[in-house]
């Protein structure tokens, strides 16, 4: 059974017995944990300790259904390329770790794991198999139910909030709805319910500081407890192995004075996600060219436990592209699980890799429903941890599932469209057209190289990576022309 709370514990790997994983003659040693019972978790990924190290290897991993008993097959768990620039305030002081995706496996109890490195000794050659990262651990994610230090959720949307950027009622195309299958409601907690935590307007979200110009700033301070309070040391339940970076007060002083107000200003003080800054929301006056606001899913609606995250915001100058992303953690998921699966992003971000919040600033569930990621104000141009290199004056985006084989679900991509064209015409940004970004360092571009990109990228567009998956990939040129057209241009 799910902890309420959720949690996250680790397992160091160590090497494996040579019958578990054989290997050529001379090559590195495999490792990975042996079949064990576990504490109850949902989610799981593989880390190590520096963030700056690539694994070249193979992790796969195998989990034991709670409900039935019955082990899983093998499941490869794919690259972790997302994650903060490289020199930021986030990834200063070794905190960050490296990592791979997430897997969501459902609620599981048992667990092995094995890293298999790259090739092996080539005694003619001269050459060495690679070897595998310091520090190799599962970390194991419950996300939990009802976190505490979460606000209640607002209730169901009403007419006043659910507006768009000018204030009318947003229009529905005709069979666009929330579900994209006959089952798509029956799986979804948020539609039909009597407790959306769904809202339109800017004003919606517990970490949204800005307020909106037609509802007024939200009151949220009640779902950010103080870091000296009960619940804002985070997963107690995990143990010594809970955090490897500190308490999560620790890792909030430590960042708190490098996350100022984006006018230089310094109004933000950390504290309270409800503080306004000293200056006024700079997208109170919409540019030309805006589209609708979608619904979206605060972090108050999806139950974050905002005692994890540091108290301060990163922000940029601006946004002027966003970046599409899958987030590899399986498709076989029910719309229902889609909030779970989101706090467990968030935790695995937080705990097991040291990031100051989950990367992403938005999330899109198969259903197409809108989520609120990292904290800060969904209007604001929040700085994300998603496209190394590329996070500065962009927003991630994040379609959960993987599309490498899979098409996304129409659901999914008109969510998409919807919230890219919105988001861009908040800073007049054309939807359809290109922009000029500036490299931080990647493993493809060196930092200071300036680089052309379409306004709606997707990952691999600015990282040599597989995100977001062929098929999601090859849906960005129609993304790319709906987005636009909403924007009415």
């Amino acid at each position: 059974m799910s902890d309420a709370q959720g949690a996250a514990r680790f397992i160091p790997l160590t090497p494996l017995p040579a019958g578990d994983a054989p290997r050529a003659r001379g090559a590195v040693a495999p490792e990975g944990l042996t079949s064990r019972v576990v504490k109850p978790f949902s989610m799981l990924g593989v880390t190590w300790d520096d963030g700056g190290t690539a694994l070249r290897g193979a992790v796969q991993v195998r989990t034991r259904s709670l409900a039935t008993g019955g082990w899983s097959g093998w499941r490869d768990l794919e690259a972790g390329d997302d994650r903060p620039d490289t020199g930021s305030a986030e990834a200063a002081g070794g905190a960050v770790r490296g990592g791979t995706a997430p897997l969501w496996v459902g609620d599981a109890d048992g667990v092995q794991v094995r890293v298999t490195p790259d090739g092996a000794v080539d005694r003619v050659a001269g050459t060495r198999a690679p070897a595998l990262p310091h520090g190799l651990r599962v970390d194991l994610v419950d996300p939990g139910t009802a976190p505490a230090g979460t606000a209640a959720d607002p209730g169901p949307a009403s007419d006043a909030t659910r507006r768009s950027a000018d204030g009318s009622a947003p229009a529905r195309a005709a069979g666009d709805s929330a579900g994209d299958s006959a089952d798509a409601s029956r799986d979804d907690p948020l539609s039909g319910s009597g407790d959306d935590p769904v809202s339109a307007s800017a004003g919606d979200s517990a970490s949204d500081p800005a307020g909106d110009a037609m509802s007024g700033p939200a009151d949220d301070s009640a779902g950010d407890p103080a870091p000296d309070s009960p619940g804002a040391s985070g997963d107690s339940a995990g143990g010594s192995g809970d955090s490897p970076t500190g308490s999560g007060d620790d890792r909030r002083a430590g960042h708190a004075a490098r996350y100022d107000d984006p006018d230089g200003s310094d109004g933000w003080d950390g504290g309270d996600q409800g503080d306004l800054p000293d200056d006024d929301d700079p997208y109170t006056d919409p540019a030309p060219h805006t589209a609708p606001r979608p619904a979206i899913v605060s972090r108050a609606g999806w139950k974050a436990d905002e005692s994890l995250r540091e108290t301060a915001f990163a922000y940029t100058g601006t946004t002027k592209a966003v970046f599409v992303h899958h987030t590899a953690t399986s498709n076989d998921y029910a719309c229902a699980d889609a909030p779970a699966i989101v706090r467990g992003i968030y935790r695995y971000h937080v705990r097991a890799e040291g990031w100051r919040d989950i990367g992403y600033n938005f999330l899109i569930d198969k259903c197409g429903r809108i989520y609120e990621g990292r904290a800060g104000g969904v209007t604001r141009a929040v700085l994300g941890a998603h496209t190394l290199g590329f996070n500065t004056d962009t927003t991630g985006v994040a379609v959960i599932g993987t599309f490498t084989k899979a098409k996304p679900s129409a659901a999914a991509v008109r969510a998409l469209e919807r919230l890219a064209a919105w988001k861009l015409g908040l800073t007049g940004v054309n939807a359809a057209g290109r922009t000029t970004l500036t490299s931080a360092g990647s493993n493809k571009y060196a930092p200071g190289v300036r680089v052309s990109l379409n306004t709606i990228s997707g990952h691999r567009d600015g990282f040599t990576t597989a995100c977001p998956g062929t098929k999601l990939y090859a849906q960005l040129p129609a993304v790319r022309r709906a987005a636009a057209a909403l924007q009415g241009r």
